[in-house]
């Protein structure tokens, strides 16, 4: 009976760890949903810049560097490279991140969405 108890608990305390684990993954169909914020601005799909540059690409991809796009220039030369830790850090706050930054977007607060959106970016633009 006690090891059949050992198990019972060991197997609940297993369980919850991966459903909580899996509540903090990113999930690119979510954050599809959360891009909704951003298509105003931005493709995701095209080579084909709005108010804001296009995202083809952007992982990898120099901050400031698509050419006919007009940057601040605290953009053109904050020598940030796009990767999965530089987006997230740039859009909690891209006015805080980079200061002088053109972008008028007070930035995702919430870590579950903003991974969700990395991850989606991440899927659709390369």
């Amino acid at each position: 009976m006690k090891i059949n108890l050992k198990i019972i608990t060991f197997s609940s305390v297993l369980f919850c760890l991966i459903v909580n684990s899996n509540i903090l993954l990113a999930d690119a169909a979510l954050g599809k949903k959360v891009f909704n914020k951003c298509k105003a601005c931005h493709l995701i799909n095209k080579e084909k810049n709005r108010l804001g540059p296009h995202l083809m690409n952007l992982f990898g991809r120099k901050s400031g560097s698509i050419e006919g796009f007009k940057y601040s220039d605290a953009m053109k030369n904050s020598d940030i490279v796009w990767n999965e830790k530089t987006l997230k850090e740039f859009l909690t706050s891209p006015k805080k991140n980079i200061p002088g930054t053109k972008m008028a977007f007070g930035g995702i607060k919430n870590e579950k969405q903003l991974s969700d959106l990395v991850d989606y970016l991440k899927e659709g633009s390369n």
